[in-house]
């Protein structure tokens, strides 16, 4: 009996050719297109001179990975008055003494930090598909345990503050900032009841720390008063559609706001907006707004080394008084 075989149409050939194009570009180029990204955010008193805030997160180091490591140390340059590093630092159980090299000139400058899942525990092989699913769907698996402790105490020794499930208090450039944050909700590590409480009114700034952006963190800090919170764990969608954004943020957060800032609602559900564009010119309502920046971060899992429209990216955010 003769052998039938079925044409493959063009349109199919050349979606195979697209589909394989993006995927050597994700894979190929965009993954290690490292990028960084200013924002000005209109969170201190008035008449304040500016604040420079440098925001790293998401690394997921491996030993091998120089071209990441040198990148950040470049942004020593930038000479911020504050970094703070909303984890996932490691992918790779000999990472440490590569982060701790990544991050010896940024350690220079005063500095906070909370830990990510992926500093506690190493990074497994898992279906793709998974991370499409709702975060409450999508359950935990999770690799061995990394040299999380050796990371957190050289971060201690070297002045940062730990904020997980902390609060601290910084003098940067003759100004006050405090602030609270929490370790990791996305596996269940938070407990904002230990720093639940009003912020220091003297205090220049108040400022939320996590790593993942759960709305049960954020809008518990944005109850007590704090005006800007920090968190990365998104990578931004990772596999973004251009012109759309983001299908996921592997958390409750709305896809929309998966990286950038915006500026974050009240818990008793008024809107927001969400500004590339940062400034609203309402006054005074200004004054009492609280703003979320969620880093894309740098890094990705090493079982799923690619990014599409989505660069991995670190923040200067300059904070400013209000106009």
């Amino acid at each position: 009996m003769p052998v039938r075989f079925t044409p493959i149409s063009g349109a199919a050939l050349g979606l195979g050719a697209v589909a394989a194009g993006c995927l050597a570009y994700a894979a190929g180029y965009e993954v290690r297109a490292f990028t960084l990204r200013r924002f000005t955010v209109p969170v201190l008193p008035a008449g304040s001179a500016p604040l420079r805030v440098l925001h790293v997160s998401d690394l997921h180091l491996t030993p091998e990975q120089r071209k990441k490591r040198e990148w950040v140390r470049a942004l020593a340059e930038l000479e911020p008055d504050l970094v703070v590093n909303t984890g996932d630092n490691l992918a790779h159980p000999d990472a440490v003494p590569t982060a701790l090299d990544a991050f010896e000139p940024l350690l220079r400058f005063p500095g906070v930090f909370v830990l990510g899942s992926n500093d506690y525990y190493g990074p497994r092989p898992k279906n793709p598909a998974r991370y499409l699913l709702p975060a409450h769907k999508n359950p935990r698996l999770h690799g061995i345990e990394l040299p999380w402790k050796e990371l957190r105490d050289e971060f201690r020794g070297a002045g940062w503050h730990d904020l997980s499930n902390a609060r601290a208090s910084v003098t940067v450039d003759g100004r006050t900032l405090v602030f609270a944050g929490v370790d990791d909700p996305h596996i269940d590590r938070d407990e904002y009841g230990a720093v639940r409480g009003r912020p220091d009114p003297r205090a220049d700034l108040a400022v939320g720390v996590t790593h993942a952006p759960y709305r049960r963190v954020l809008d518990a800090m944005h109850s007590d008063g704090y005006r800007l919170l920090l968190a990365g764990h998104t990578h931004g969608g990772q596999l973004c559609v251009p012109g759309w954004g983001a299908l996921v943020t592997n958390c409750d957060l709305e896809p929309s706001r998966a990286k950038g800032v915006s500026r974050h609602p009240s818990p008793d559900g008024r809107s927001y907006a969400h500004p590339e564009a940062i400034w609203s010119g309402d006054g005074d309502g200004e004054s009492a707004a609280c703003w979320l920046h969620v880093s894309a971060g740098l890094g990705t899992s090493p079982y799923a080394p690619v990014r599409f429209a989505c660069r991995p990216e670190a923040s200067l955010l300059t904070l400013v008084a209000p106009r």
